[in-house]
C-alpha cells in the first residue's frame, strides 16, 4: 500500500519570536492497520485514534533515538477499563479494553466521562539518551483526551499549551485522526525570571488565539499538506521554521524470539503450568491481536 503523501507524518516547528513551538500530526493508513486488529465500534475507534494522535504528538518531541512515550488511561469501573496508546521512533501501537454492554448503552457519541466515569491519564517519558524516566498523572477531566493533556502540562510541566485533535470517518470506512500541539517555550537561563512562572503571557496568548482558529475538517483533510496549515494560522509572524517532517509507521514490537527469550527465564515447571494438554504455551500480544505459540519441548537442551 502506497501511503498518501499528506498522512502519516508529524511536523515539528518553532515560531520564534512568540517563544513558541509545535507539532501537527495526521494519521491515515497507519491507523487503519492499527484499528484492523481490532473490531472495536465507532466510539472506541475514535477514542483510540485520538490517544495515538496525542502519542504521537508527544511522542515526536522527544530527543535521540529510542525514546519512548506512553500513554495510559484507566479507571476503577468504567466502561472503557483501560486504554494504552505507544510511541517509539515513529512507530505506533494501541488498544482498548472495554465492557461492549455498557458501551451499547451510552448511545453512538458518549462522553468522556460516559466512557471512563473517575479515572486518570498516565503521561510517561522514557529519554534514552539520558536514560531518565518520568511520568505525570492527572484526572481524565474535561471533554476529550487533549483536555486532559492540556491539564497534564498545566499542572505537572507549568507550560502554557493547546492541544487539539479531530478524527472523520469516510464513507470507505477509512479513518483520519490528526492533532496539533502548541506550547510555550520557557525563555531565560538560571536566575533569570523564565516566562512560564509568569501570570501574564501575552506573546504566548497571540499564538494561542491563531491556533484556535484551527477547524476539525482542516486537520483532518488528507488533501492538505500539514505546511500548509502551518501557514494559514500563522503567516502573519516574522519567523515560522519547519524543525522536522517525520514518517510515523504502525510498529507494535511483538517478537517471537524475544518472547520466546522471556518464557525461557521462567523455571521449568512454571513453563509447564502455562502450556496447554498439546505442550504449547500460547502468548496473545494485545496490541496486534496475535497469539504466539511457543512449544515446551524447544526449551529442552541437549
Amino acid at each position: 500500500m502506497t501511503t498518501a503523501p499528506h498522512l502519516d507524518q508529524a511536523l515539528g516547528f518553532t515560531i520564534t519570536q512568540r517563544h513558541a513551538r509545535g507539532r501537527l500530526v495526521r494519521l491515515g493508513p497507519v491507523l487503519d492497520q492499527v484499528l484492523a486488529a481490532h473490531a472495536y465500534p465507532p466510539a472506541i475507534e475514535r477514542l483510540l485514534a485520538s490517544a495515538l494522535v496525542l502519542a504521537a504528538l508527544l511522542g515526536s518531541t522527544l530527543k535521540g533515538e529510542g525514546g519512548q512515550l506512553t500513554l495510559q488511561a484507566q479507571t476503577e469501573n468504567g466502561v472503557v477499563r483501560l486504554l494504552v496508546a505507544d510511541y517509539k521512533n515513529g512507530a505506533l501501537r494501541g488498544y482498548a479494553q472495554f465492557d461492549a454492554d455498557r458501551l451499547a448503552e451510552l448511545g453512538p457519541d458518549p462522553s468522556l466521562f460516559g466512557l471512563f466515569g473517575k479515572g486518570y491519564l498516565a503521561i510517561t517519558f522514557d529519554q534514552a539518551v539520558t536514560g531518565e524516566r518520568y511520568q505525570g498523572i492527572v484526572p481524565l477531566e474535561g471533554e476529550s483526551l487533549a483536555d486532559a493533556a492540556e491539564h497534564y502540562f498545566f499542572q505537572s510541566e507549568q507550560i502554557p499549551s493547546l492541544i487539539r485533535i479531530a478524527t472523520h470517518h469516510g464513507e470507505d470506512g477509512r479513518c483520519v485522526a490528526a492533532g496539533l500541539l502548541l506550547q510555550h517555550l520557557p525563555e531565560g537561563e538560571v536566575g533569570r525570571e523564565r516566562l512560564h512562572v509568569r501570570h501574564d503571557h501575552p506573546e504566548w496568548e497571540h499564538v494561542q488565539v491563531l491556533a484556535e482558529t484551527l477547524k476539525s475538517e482542516e486537520l483532518t483533510d488528507a488533501d492538505l499538506p500539514l505546511a500548509d496549515i502551518l501557514w494559514r494560522l500563522f503567516h502573519e509572524e516574522e519567523e515560522v521554521r519547519v524543525t522536522e517532517t517525520a514518517p510515523l509507521a504502525k510498529g507494535c514490537r511483538c517478537d517471537l524470539a524475544h518472547i520466546r527469550d522471556v518464557i525461557g527465564r521462567f523455571p521449568a515447571d512454571q513453563r509447564a503450568d502455562m502450556a496447554d494438554d498439546q505442550g504449547v504455551i500460547a502468548v496473545d500480544c494485545a496490541f496486534c491481536a496475535r497469539i504466539f505459540p511457543i512449544a515446551l519441548d524447544s526449551f529442552v537442551t541437549h
